[in-house]
């Protein structure tokens, strides 16, 4: 019964879609079939994939986060500037991660305590995230602290903050075998996810808030902090992209990640995540980042321009949006369809036994 109900499912259909699109552009381009290149070109999105898996838990609850690129970059040069101070880089590492949670945690105490639209709140922390990462190194320098290395100012406007030990960067550029160290921790990150959304309490709490977050409410259900918790997870994701992206450019930047916001709610729509909430999963949300991802590649390798391809991953999502609305709107014509029916023979059977 398991079997049936997940051949019908969204996820299904997205691992059908994902083998169609790896084969259609095989047949265009014969190296994009190599197993080797194929798993280590995730490394050029699986920050998507990090800043989408915990976005996934936000918009379940009927939320929205848009900052997490701007997290991301603030995450990157709080990682630069600790280690520029004589901080080991994997503690510098930790620091960036608690940014990331704590600047998460900060866009859920908006959103729970106030009236205002998670979208408008987490549009505003986008651009004050984003002028405090760009200010930061100009502030600590002004200070007399050497916030842009050795190489100065004009080198960190070029290259960012750069001369990162290996044993950080080999994080991004390192694997297992075939498989790169970011795909690792993404399925990780994605396993973590999933059981937490759907083995625990806390999942179940995103979902009914989602549902309904005054009914949750007088439920018993801890609304709030469960809202903060869901943003600070949504931070800490992007924080971990903006580790992970600072080590595969082996430099931090303030700026990394920062066309990466469509390409983010992209997957999470397309992975089946329901945009008013209450309704999505994790896994959904993984195989549509690959496909995106894998679109975006194929895209790059047959010589479509890098402005191009947005528009062609906007485009998707606007048709995904289209196909969901028209799907609902057709199963809620047939329930509503059955129901007549139901009631149409009901009345017959009465009207004959009398």
């Amino acid at each position: 019964m398991k079997i049936v109900k997940w051949i019908r499912s969204w996820e299904f259909s997205l691992v059908w879609l994902l083998v169609l699109e790896v084969l259609v552009l095989g047949a265009i381009n014969p190296s994009f079939l190599n197993l080797e290149n194929l798993l280590f070109s995730t490394s050029d999105f699986t920050h998507i994939l990090l800043a989408a898996l915990p976005l996934t838990l936000v918009i379940i609850t009927g939320g929205i986060d848009i900052s997490g690129v701007s997290i991301m970059g603030l995450a990157s040069i709080v990682l630069g500037l600790a280690w520029v101070a004589g901080v080991n880089v994997f503690l510098a590492m930790f620091l960036a991660l608690l940014i990331g949670v704590l600047a998460g945690m900060f866009n859920g105490l908006l959103v729970a305590n106030t009236d205002i639209p998670p979208l408008v709140i987490t549009l505003g922390t986008l651009f004050m995230f984003a002028g405090i990462a760009t200010g930061l190194p100009g502030l600590l320098d002004a200070l007399g602290f050497e916030a842009y290395g050795v190489a100065g100012f004009s080198a960190y406007l070029y290259e960012g903050i750069t001369g990162l030990p290996r044993s950080f960067t080999n994080l991004a550029h390192g694997g297992l075998g075939w498989i790169p160290n970011p795909l690792i921790i993404v399925l990780a990150f994605s396993l973590l996810l999933s059981v937490v959304l759907h083995r625990t309490r806390f999942g179940r709490y995103l979902y009914l808030i989602g549902v309904n977050a005054e009914a949750a409410h007088y439920s018993a259900v801890p609304v709030k902090s469960v809202t903060i918790a869901a943003y600070g997870l949504s931070g800490f994701g992007a924080a971990l992209a903006g580790v992970l992206l600072t080590s595969y450019f082996t430099s931090a930047r303030s700026d990394l990640g920062s066309e990466a916001l469509l390409p983010i709610i992209t997957a999470v729509v397309l992975g089946g995540t329901d945009i008013m909430g209450g309704s999505g999963t994790v896994v959904g949300t993984l195989l549509a980042g690959m496909l995106i991802g894998f679109l975006r590649q194929g895209l790059l390798a047959m010589g479509v321009t890098s402005d191009v391809v947005p528009v062609v991953v906007g485009g998707l999502l606007i048709l995904v949006v289209a196909i969901k609305l028209l799907l609902s709107a057709f199963n809620q014509y047939r329930i509503n369809r059955r129901a007549l029916q139901s009631r149409g023979s009901e009345k017959g059977g009465g009207s004959s036994v009398g």
